[in-house]
């Protein structure tokens, strides 16, 4: 996993103000580790901040030469193309930093200790996030048993923050309320990248996904709060994420994410987003399964409000709240003890 003595380079090739930069972001944002610099050729000489709307000034600089120039030695793939699948004009950058002594952190699909595995030099290591490292049970909602309290972030789409805004609830959990033995449950690539472990629960088998949850979440069972990362969402056509999620953790509790503006999911303008508080009820009713599992209510809505100004951000907020009767609140913009407050109460 990634250590804090590692220096890393973020590669983000044409990608530094697209939603596929996903990975990246989220490094940026939480990584312990010290980002170096981000490769994009498109934007060399500039810096993240001048890009996109992220407060950050790591450097972009042109290529992997400049990147080890600059002093990285761990090189993460910081991009997340539809499919998940690593193109072929990534494979020469790759092997370039595997030629140049760089170790690599991947959290697609593909293995790379597969392909560069017999290139790599003393010391050198690859690491294929998303590859499953156990076969896990068959599921048997265990979880519904726990008294501890667990919240599992879902949305109205994929990609629009529900692990941000997962991260920022806890982190505001463990400074606010250190006696607390609070954990976030990571299950993607990124959110594994970021804590060091978790469950990459798209590259387990439809049969194993719910028993891969079901067994992070009992691994954790000591522990008060469980924030639990979100994937997909029931109403996205290609997904089944959100699914396993809430069969194996057994919320006791939801947090509602959504994108400010949108009204429909990307991947089909024919398939609109319903009025939020029903899409919320129907979250809900799947959860508990209409109530033969745990009761599961909804502790309020994290909403993501990047593509407005603040003024109207605000506005947002208060007209969704007004909308839904749940508190409402962009947690990365604005902080999260709004809804973590709830949580700990």
């Amino acid at each position: 996993m990634l250590q804090p003595h590692h220096r890393i380079a973020i590669y983000m090739e044409e990608n530094l103000d697209s939603d596929h930069g996903k990975m990246g972001f989220g490094i940026m944002r939480f990584s312990k580790s010290k980002i170096v610099c981000v490769i994009d050729s498109a934007n060399a000489g500039k810096t993240v901040r001048e890009v996109n709307s992220l407060p950050f000034d790591y450097p972009v600089v042109l290529d992997v030469e400049h990147a080890v120039k600059a002093g990285a030695d761990v090189f993460v793939i910081g991009i997340a193309p539809s499919g998940g699948r690593i193109p072929d004009q990534w494979l020469e950058p790759l092997y370039h930093a595997i030629e140049l002594g760089m170790c690599l952190v991947n959290g697609l699909h593909d293995s790379l200790q597969e392909k560069f595995g017999d290139k790599l030099k003393s010391e050198q290591w690859i690491w294929d996030v998303r590859q499953p490292s156990f076969i896990p049970a068959i599921a048997s909602a265990q979880a519904a048993n726990l008294t501890n309290t667990r919240i599992l972030m879902v949305g109205t789409d994929m990609a629009i923050g529900k692990m941000s805004s997962g991260l920022e609830i806890w982190k505001w959990i463990c400074n606010q309320h250190p006696n607390l033995n609070s954990e976030f449950l990571a299950t993607g690539q990124t959110g594994i990248t970021i804590t060091g472990k978790g469950i990459p629960l798209d590259g387990f088998k439809l049969d194993h996904a719910c028993g891969a949850v079901e067994s992070l979440v009992m691994e954790a069972s000591d522990a008060d709060i469980l924030i639990i990362e979100g994937q997909g969402s029931l109403l996205h056509p290609g997904s089944t994420a959100t699914l396993p999620l809430m069969r194996g953790a057994c919320p006791t509790h939801l947090i509602m994410c959504h994108k400010s503006g949108m009204n429909s999911v990307r991947a089909s303008e024919n398939i609109p987003i319903p009025p939020i508080k029903q899409f919320i009820q129907f979250n809900e009713q799947v959860a508990s399964t209409c109530g033969s599992l745990t009761n599961t209510s909804t502790i309020g809505i994290a909403l993501n409000t990047s593509l407005l100004d603040e003024e109207n951000a605000l506005k947002a907020i208060k007209s969704l709240e007004i909308e839904t009767g749940y508190p409402v609140q962009d947690v990365v913009r604005f902080g999260a003890d709004k809804l973590a407050s709830l949580i700990v109460q």
